[in-house]
């Protein structure tokens, strides 16, 4: 049977949620915040009746390297269900497989694949930097396609891997494999998007380009890419699918252009609240703007908790133009 293909849109690298330090469930054995887990389906939920394509669980937004073999399982497994309660019935997820041995992937991969998750992103190896060959890439996702229960893309953020980048002519390699079933490019090079996206070689309908960043939502859409995994559409997501929906209509006309343009600079603009705040900001957001988690809610080393003053300072600056879209749709 062919594997399932990742729909194209806007899919939302979802932060994992944990308990407040106030809360009486706050600690785990480990002295860490505990999983909210309660929070976490209804911001799930919440984004499936808001029009997200579908949900990344697990990803580097949602602190994986920080969660237990134990917690990433409960976690997929409550969203699923969660959703399926809900009537979202095989909504899409994908889940992250953030590490570098090939007998931990597999087997995250087979623990998401029981908890529920349709697909794996699964980071390129970076612990080695320039030792992660292109060949080595290869090589890798062709051992984890052949013995995974479910279909995978293939994760590269070069700010997590010591700098290792794709190359276009590797993805083309990569989409011959058949349980290779899309990429999440999370860095800058448009060019990267774009030549994949495009490339007669590789066929688009089983081979979906996503972004990591919605600050490339237009300039790759428009050239052939699925769409974007993007931590802003936490928390403004109607705003982030109505670009891509219009983009999806095809190439600018008289009628569409401005309001692209209008739309694409304020998702950019509110993108710098992200990248000056990372994580951490995608919480705040989450928390602020639609009501779920706590500011002070992620693990060691990262910190939490922003002061009113400073979100209001931010939320000036950056946000208060898509707030303002967000809150007409």
């Amino acid at each position: 049977m062919a594997p399932l293909i990742p729909p194209r849109g806007v899919w939302v690298p979802v932060p994992t949620l944990f308990h407040s330090p106030s809360d009486s469930v706050q600690k785990t054995a480990s002295n860490q915040l505990a999983l909210n887990l309660e929070a976490q389906v209804g911001h799930a939920v919440q984004l499936a009746k808001d029009g997200i394509t579908g949900l990344v669980l697990l990803g580097s937004s949602g602190e994986a390297v920080h969660l237990t073999r134990t917690e990433r399982s409960a976690l997929v497994k409550a969203v699923r269900t969660g959703l399926d309660d809900a009537g979202f019935k095989d909504y899409p997820i994908m889940a992250g497989v953030l590490t570098n041995g090939l007998d931990e992937t597999l087997q995250q991969l087979k623990d998401f694949a029981e908890a529920g998750a349709q697909w794996g992103l699964v980071l390129v190896p970076g612990y080695f930097g320039a030792g992660a060959t292109q060949e080595g890439i290869v090589e890798y996702f062709s051992i984890v396609e052949q013995q995974s229960p479910i279909p995978v893309l293939v994760y590269n953020y070069p700010g997590v891997t010591n700098g290792v980048t794709v190359l276009p002519e590797t993805y083309r390699k990569l989409a011959a494999l058949e349980g290779v079933v899309g990429c999440k490019m999370s860095h800058g090079n448009v060019s990267y998007h774009v030549q994949v996206s495009l490339d007669p070689k590789i066929d688009q309908d089983k081979f979906r380009v996503f972004s990591g960043f919605g600050q490339q939502l237009g300039p790759i859409v428009l050239f052939g890419a699925a769409g974007v995994i993007d931590g802003l559409s936490a928390f403004y997501p109607k705003t982030v699918v109505k670009l891509f929906n219009l983009l999806e209509k095809g190439p600018f006309s008289q009628e569409t252009k401005p309001e692209i343009s209008r739309l694409q600079y304020l998702v950019s603009l509110a993108e710098e609240f992200i990248v000056r705040n990372g994580i951490a900001g995608i919480k705040e957001g989450v928390f602020r703007v639609k009501g779920f988690g706590t500011s002070a809610g992620v693990r060691p080393p990262l910190v939490g908790r922003m002061k009113d003053e400073e979100w209001e300072k931010a939320r000036k600056e950056f946000l208060a133009g898509i707030d303002e879209v967000e809150s007409t749709l």
